[in-house]
Parts: structure tokens; C-alpha cells; sequence
């Protein structure tokens, strides 16, 4: 599901531009990954600095793109195949996925991709701690449930695998947490360990949108956890089940030490559903029946930007980007399902810096 319906952005003319800059430099070749140092403890994959600006994901010490393709609902039924090549051509080099019971098809949709490309891009899915997704009220987390969560993950783990036609991925998260207990759970975090100990698994993480703070500070107090993608917005946590905005915690000003204590113990920090509330149908193709437009103005979030972020050209959703990018977030996660929107993403990422306050 597409975050944004984008429109008046600087997309594809400022898309093209650069494009045409960049194969008009001499020596430089569109498209080309730029020159690297192979001995700087980092990880560097399909690094194409003319298109794409790029940052270290917390203590992974992956070079990643600051733009990252959510391949989940995108991939499904294999819609937006045809964008993974175009993305890769742009320096997009983190892909992340989700398990086929809930992404019907889309694991099994990357699969050819993921064949052509493996050692040059990060690859990371997610499947859910059933127990801990904690819809409705918060439920007491038992040493039963934990098991059963940690044997369900495991097994998506391998499913997971199969059906992207690898043997290892980059992390794999805990997909929709919503109960800290259970990201404090030892049977969850033993089950981690001995995926990882097989090469199945190099990394852990969280992906939350609901309970957010909460799940932020078990991350830090376990300090288990290398990366954290959570629903953000300019103006605060977003909670995609009663798709609003948690204004009690503040907005990403006032959230600021939470999510720099957290970037400084090392979690890679990837925002995602940027622009899902601000979208005049965020639930693009689905019926309105059963997901209505928000009916939220798309210049709600412009009282928290500065003048040369306001002043930059770029749309609403486009600002949303490059505001989290600036404010707390390593790197954004999007789920594009057209060319237009990928391109006016690219460019709000990789000059996300440019409009720095």
C-alpha cells in the first residue's frame, strides 16, 4: 500500500536532472557504484553516490541507502516487480520484506531479484510474535505464550528463507510488536540466537506501530535489538490501527532524546509510514468501505519545519521524508508501488541533508 499520493513535487524533472548531470560528468558514468574503501570495517553494497546518499545503520555497520524499498504490500501478486531493477540502478540497496502469510506472494515475488543480486544488496524480512502484537488492550505476556511465539518465528524464519531462495538474511524482524514483554521475552531472544548461530539470521529487530515509545525503551533496556522500524510522522508516533497520531508522547522534537539514546547505543533507526497519515487514501486500491481516507490535511506537519525545508520545492509527502531523515531517523522505509512515487522519494531522501536546520 502505497504511503502517498503525491502531487507538485520535485520528482521527475529534479529525477532527470541529476540523472542528466550525472552522465555528463567525465568519468563518472550513471548508475556506476561510486569508488570505496574495502578495509574500513563497513559493509558496502551497490553504493551509487551520483544518485543515492547513504548512512551507517547503527552497530550493523551496513552502508545503507538512505531510501529503503519496502517490498511488502508492493510485491504482492507481484505488482511492483518491475521497479526492483529500477531502484537497484538508483543505489537503492536495502530491500525489506515480510512473510507470505501476510504479504501474500511477496517473498516468493523478490525471489529472482534476490537470485541476480544477493551479495550486493541487504535483504530483511519479518514475520510476528502472535502473542506479542498486543492488539486492544495490553495482554499479560505469559512464559507459554513466549514459547509458542518463539516457535511460530523460528518457523517463519525457514519459510522465509525458502521462499526467497536464499540460505541466510541481513536481519529479521519481530514484525508489528506491540507488547514489551515479549521483546523482553528470553524464549524470543533464544530463538534469535540460534537462528543466528546457523547463518540464517545476522541481525534482530523490531517492527512496531503501536506502542511505539514503549517498544523503544525495551529495545534500549535489553539492547538486544540492532534495528528498530517504527511509525513516525513530523508530528509524533503514528498508530496505524487507529490511524492517529499518539499525541501524548510529543511530537519528534519531543521524542528526540528517546530516539538519539537509542541511535547512540547503536539500533539502526528506520522510520516508515512517514506519510500514511497525511495521504488522501493511504489504503490506495482498497475499498473505501473498509479503509476511508483520513480526511487529515497533507500540510498538517508544515508548523514543524523550517524555512529552507518549507522553501525547498519539495511536496508534503516529500517534506515528511526528509524531515524524519533530519530529525531522529537513519534512513526511511517506503512502499512504492509506481515509478512516480519511487522517484520523488529518491530525490526527497538523497537531499533530505541539503534542507538540515
Amino acid at each position: 500500500m502505497s504511503d502517498n499520493q503525491h502531487s507538485g513535487a520535485i520528482g521527475r524533472r529534479d529525477f532527470i536532472k541529476t540523472a542528466a548531470v550525472v552522465a555528463g560528468s567525465a568519468g563518472v558514468a550513471l548508475g556506476t557504484p561510486s569508488a570505496r574503501a574495502e578495509d574500513d570495517g563497513l559493509i558496502h553494497r551497490n553504493e551509487r553516490k551520483d544518485v543515492m546518499s547513504y548512512t551507517k545503520l547503527g552497530r550493523t555497520n551496513f552502508m545503507c541507502s538512505k531510501l529503503v524499498f519496502g517490498c511488502g504490500a508492493a510485491l504482492m501478486g507481484g505488482r511492483a516487480v518491475r521497479m526492483l531493477e529500477r531502484a537497484f540502478e538508483q543505489g537503492i540497496n536495502h530491500y525489506d520484506i515480510g512473510h507470505d502469510d501476510y504479504y501474500k506472494g511477496s517473498e516468493k515475488s523478490f525471489k529472482e531479484f534476490a537470485k541476480a543480486h544477493r551479495d550486493e544488496i541487504w535483504i530483511t524480512s519479518k514475520a510476528p510474535a502472535r502473542g506479542g502484537i498486543g492488539m486492544g488492550a495490553l495482554p499479560e505476556y505469559t512464559v507459554a505464550m513466549a514459547k509458542a511465539d518463539a516457535a511460530y518465528w523460528s518457523a517463519e524464519v525457514d519459510k522465509s528463507l525458502t521462499n526467497l531462495g536464499v540460505e541466510r538474511v541481513d536481519a529479521y524482524y519481530l514484525m508489528m510488536i506491540g507488547v514489551p514483554a515479549a521483546m523482553k521475552s528470553e524464549e524470543l531472544h533464544d530463538a534469535f540466537v540460534k537462528a543466528r548461530d546457523a547463518g540464517k539470521v545476522k541481525h534482530w529487530g523490531i517492527s512496531t506501530h503501536l506502542r511505539a515509545h514503549e517498544c523503544m525503551e525495551a529495545a534500549i533496556e535489553t539492547n538486544w535489538y540492532d534495528l528498530a522500524m517504527v511509525a513516525i510522522t513530523p508530528v509524533g508516533w503514528y498508530d496505524t490501527v487507529s490511524t492517529k497520531i499518539v499525541e501524548e508522547r510529543g511530537t519528534m522534537k519531543a521524542l528526540k532524546p528517546l530516539l538519539d539514546k537509542a541511535r547512540a547505543q547503536g539500533i539502526g533507526m528506520v522510520g516508515m509510514k512517514a506519510a500514511r497519515h497525511i495521504a488522501t487514501n493511504p489504503y490506495e486500491g482498497l475499498a473505501k468501505a473498509v479503509f476511508p481516507a483520513t480526511g487529515v490535511s497533507p500540510s498538517m506537519y508544515d508548523a514543524e519545519y523550517g524555512k529552507a525545508l518549507m522553501a525547498s520545492g519539495l511536496n508534503p509527502f516529500q517534506r515528511s521524508y526528509a524531515y524524519l531523515l533530519n530529525n531522529g531517523m537513519d534512513v526511511v522505509n517506503s512502499d512504492m508501488q509506481n515509478f512516480k512515487h519511487f522517484e520523488e522519494n529518491t530525490v526527497a531522501a538523497r537531499d533530505a541533508h541539503k534542507y538540515l536546520a
